[in-house]
């Protein structure tokens, strides 16, 4: 798979220089707010989620795909396919995430990226259902979730940090590509 082409986006697989955008978007506090406990990240750390992440798709068959803005070869963060290890209660399952810089957000891209995930989901990897998990109070991935037609369906609590999440997911067979 070369990639993923929506009307203002390319999702792909992670280039060497993916390594100082991604570091930055994982070191804005901004971003980081909603995600374990609120820390940013440095390089060493965003080096190794990219190798992971990489590994994912070597190992499942899909994963979290860099998103490059088309007009600019700018990248925006990533959106993708991953397992939840860290929730054991919702396994199996593959859940969706996504992460963008702070200048990217309020223009559709996540929803953009999103919608062209689960369509990657259904029809290239024949996946039936995807849930997604959300800490409560982030209302910026609320709204995609809800453009995505994801339904609840479960509450719970995260296993270290012990905010509230919640889950939903999306019954792919009925999704609307």
């Amino acid at each position: 798979m070369t990639g993923i082409r929506t009307p203002r986006l390319l999702l792909r697989r992670w280039h060497d220089d993916d390594l100082a955008p991604m570091a930055d978007i994982n070191a804005d506090p901004r971003v980081m707010r909603w995600i374990d406990d609120g820390s940013v990240h440095g390089p060493d750390h965003t080096a190794e989620a990219i190798e992971r992440w990489e590994e994912e798709w070597d190992e499942e068959g899909f994963g979290l795909f860099a998103v490059e803005l088309l007009a600019s070869g700018e990248l925006a963060g990533f959106t993708g396919l991953s397992v939840p290890g860290f929730l054991p209660e919702v396994l199996p399952a593959v859940a969706i995430s996504w992460r963008l810089g702070t200048q990217y957000w309020g223009q559709g891209y996540a929803s953009e990226a999103a919608h062209a995930t689960l369509e990657f989901a259904l029809q290239d990897r024949g996946l039936d259902r995807v849930i997604s998990i959300n800490r409560e109070g982030d209302d910026a991935s609320e709204n995609v979730i809800e453009k995505l037609g994801m339904v609840p369906e479960r509450e719970t609590a995260h296993p270290v940090y012990a905010y509230p999440l919640r889950v939903r997911t999306i019954d792919l067979t009925e999704f609307q590509a």
